[in-house]
Formats: C-alpha cells, sequence, structure tokens
C-alpha cells in the first residue's frame, strides 16, 4: 500500500487523512470558508500539517475550502457513505501555478470539454503531484505538459501562497465525490513579458483547448463581482479575448468567462458556475493576494517552498 501522501499532526501524533474526512474539520475549521492558518512541511512529496508548530515546519499558510465543500457536508453526514463503497485512498496533493508575467497580467487556461475532471472550466495550469515530487517541480512539469512552457532560470522568483481542498464533484447535490486535493497554490513571478511568454506556448490539445491573460483590473473587478461585496466595474466588452489551441482568437461573454476566470484566481465559486470545482482565494497579483492573504509577505520571493 502507498504511502499516504498527507498526514496531519494531532495531538502531537502523525495520523492519516481518510478519503471521506475533511482536511479543514480535522484542523479546527470553523463554519464559512475561511481562511484558516496552518503550520507545513513537505518532505520527499510527503505534507504533513498541524495547527501548532512542530520541528521541521517551515511555512505557516492559509487553508481554504468552498462554502459547499462535499467533505465539511460529510462530517456532519457520515452515514451516506454507509451505503457506498469506501476507497482507501486518501487525499491526493496537487499543484497549481499562478504564472505572472512581468507586465502584471497571470495566465488561465481552459480545461478540455473531454476531461473527467472539471471540464471546460478556467483555471491556472497545474495538476496532481506524483510521489516524491517536490512543488516546485510538479508545479513546472504541469506548466510545461500544459502549455510547453519553461522558464528560464534565475528569471523567477516563487512564493507558497496557500492550501485549498479541492473535492470532484464539487457539491454533494453532484454526487459523492470521486476525487479530494489538496491544492498548493505557488506564484511565479516571472521576468518576462506577457508577449515574451505567449511567444512560447505551446497548449496541449488533449488537456487545455484555450488560454487567456488577465490583468490586475480585471482579476479585481471579477473578484469584487464574485464574492458579491461590490458592484461589477467591468463589461463583457472589457474583457481580454482568449486564444483557442489553434492560435485563433475569440471573443468572451461575461457570464461565461467570469465565474470560471474567478473560480482559477479567487476561489469564490458561484451558484451561477456550471462547471468543476472551484480553486483557492488567490488572485495572483501581488497586491490582490496581499489583500486576501494579510499575513503573506511577498517581498520574501528567495525563501524555500516549504
Amino acid at each position: 500500500m502507498a504511502a499516504a501522501r498527507l498526514l496531519l499532526r494531532l495531538a502531537g501524533r502523525l495520523e492519516s487523512v481518510s478519503f471521506t474526512q475533511s482536511v479543514c474539520g480535522l484542523l479546527g475549521a470553523g463554519q464559512g470558508p475561511g481562511p484558516w492558518h496552518t503550520h507545513c512541511s513537505l518532505e520527499r512529496g510527503q505534507l504533513v500539517l498541524s495547527r501548532n508548530p512542530f520541528p521541521g515546519a517551515s511555512e505557516r499558510l492559509p487553508i481554504q475550502r468552498p462554502l459547499f465543500c462535499p467533505f465539511a457536508a460529510l462530517d456532519q453526514q457520515p452515514e451516506v457513505y454507509k451505503t457506498e463503497p469506501l476507497t482507501n485512498r486518501g487525499v491526493d496533493l496537487g499543484v497549481a501555478v499562478i504564472l505572472q508575467s512581468s507586465d502584471q497580467t497571470v495566465l488561465l487556461t481552459r480545461r478540455t470539454c473531454t476531461l473527467r475532471i472539471s471540464p471546460n472550466l478556467w483555471v491556472p495550469p497545474g495538476g496532481h503531484m506524483e510521489p516524491d515530487e517536490e512543488i516546485l517541480e510538479c508545479g513546472f512539469r504541469e506548466l510545461s505538459e500544459e502549455c510547453g512552457l519553461q522558464l528560464p532560470k534565475n528569471q523567477f522568483s516563487c512564493v507558497l501562497l496557500g492550501l485549498w481542498e479541492s473535492a470532484y464533484p464539487p457539491r454533494l447535490s453532484w454526487g459523492l465525490p470521486k476525487y479530494h486535493h489538496l491544492i498548493l497554490y505557488v506564484l511565479v513571478i516571472s521576468e518576462e513579458s506577457q508577449e515574451q511568454l505567449q511567444a512560447r506556448i505551446q497548449v496541449n490539445p488533449n488537456e487545455v483547448n484555450a488560454f487567456m491573460w488577465l490583468g490586475p483590473d480585471v482579476v479585481a473587478a471579477v473578484a469584487a463581482t464574485e464574492d458579491g461585496t461590490k458592484t461589477p466595474g467591468l463589461f463583457s466588452q472589457d474583457l481580454p479575448l482568449s486564444v483557442c489551441r489553434g492560435g485563433q482568437r475569440e471573443d468572451q461573454r461575461w457570464n461565461q468567462v467570469c465565474p470560471p476566470a474567478l473560480a482559477a484566481t479567487s476561489g469564490q465559486m458561484s451558484e451561477r458556475m456550471e462547471h468543476g470545482p472551484s480553486a483557492p482565494q488567490t488572485l495572483g497579483l501581488e497586491s490582490e493576494v496581499q489583500h486576501l492573504f494579510p499575513s503573506l509577505t511577498l517581498t520574501e520571493h528567495s525563501q524555500p517552498l516549504l
């Protein structure tokens, strides 16, 4: 049996997390989406989390989940799984890369409609972390596999932003979850411009069917619209064009772009969304990240990731 990818330090002991357990719940999360904070260490692809500091912990990170997280609901309805076959799989790890260009735009990709998980959803590049894989190793592998992008050495800086508990299907009304991931979000700040990066993008047609770059104004407006705190500050004509995998540019409509784009960049997934789970409350631009995670210091890009 494979070693558990995720361990929690509870009452001084290391314990694995079963597939049906809420990670946030085990860490003492209350009602709502959070964020809460957890101490972390990652070694040889195994992540350890704890509410309290522990030897070897190198980061204290925010952790969140959606309001409708099915595992939070299952914590309150354990009898639901009694009639269903249980999986002996634990919680898997994933990495999402918020790639920011030197001119302050963020890359999003649209997953193909044929994928089993989160089809047709706008997301940052990323995916499943393989055994013994490190965070950046996984993130850059996924960036290369999905977008054909490889970043030149010494021309980028990174910081680990936070953790997001993800399920698919994303809510119990869609059926019992078949996938359970804890996603580590990494901000990668490139010294190259959007034009330089885009010139090298060659998307994998099996995984990505379009991509777009969001500027700070679009990201902020989409996030403010989605969390319901502000009136929309931009409309469909203000949204950037996306680029299909063949290089053709396509118009976007507000109601089809903004909810998915927001799910990928701010983590506030609304009832309007038609596809897939949301991602952490992370906008990918430094000012917006600090607004959402005020405890995060983004000037310390040289710090190692865990």
